[in-house]
């Protein structure tokens, strides 16, 4: 019998990398800004791209792009930024495009092919209709030491 990732329908906020579609948990959302808007103190490295101000708070900035589309460089106009809520704190991640917030049921989430114990992270795929979306702990993957890998095979 096949076991459900999910406890409980739970919401998601969906977002665009490197051509596919990826969730959170919306719980963890604090805001959405766009990527231009964000007042930025320092823009250096390939993940961490620096830090910035939103609402007072001075926060990482984290292009997961980088860790996910493996595209690198300088963030271009357009693209947006969840601020999201960790155990560590507030963080910024820099995503191609923002989607839109979906619910899923327990039965909607299945075990993602291929994901092995070196992607704790990632929590599966939500399916919906013709719609797949890999969904993240963000969390967990916010907690990776440096140097760990955040790909998606």
């Amino acid at each position: 019998m096949h076991r459900h990732i999910l406890a409980a329908p739970q919401q998601f906020l969906g977002f665009n990398l490197g051509g596919l579609e990826y969730g959170l948990d919306y719980a963890a959302v604090q805001e959405l800004k766009a990527y231009s808007a964000l007042e930025r103190f320092s823009s250096d490295g390939e993940i961490i791209g620096g830090v910035a101000l939103s609402r007072g708070v001075i926060m990482p900035v984290v292009d997961l792009r980088a860790a996910f589309a493996d595209e690198r460089g300088a963030p271009r106009p357009g693209l947006d930024v969840i601020v999201v809520r960790v155990s560590a704190g507030v963080v910024g991640v820099v995503v191609e495009r923002v989607t839109g917030v979906v619910r899923l049921r327990p039965e909607q989430v299945l075990p993602l092919p291929g994901a092995g114990q070196d992607a704790d992270y990632l929590i599966g795929l939500g399916v919906m209709q013709e719609r797949r979306m890999i969904l993240i702990d963000i969390d967990r993957l916010m907690s990776l030491a440096p140097g760990e890998n955040a790909r998606v095979a």
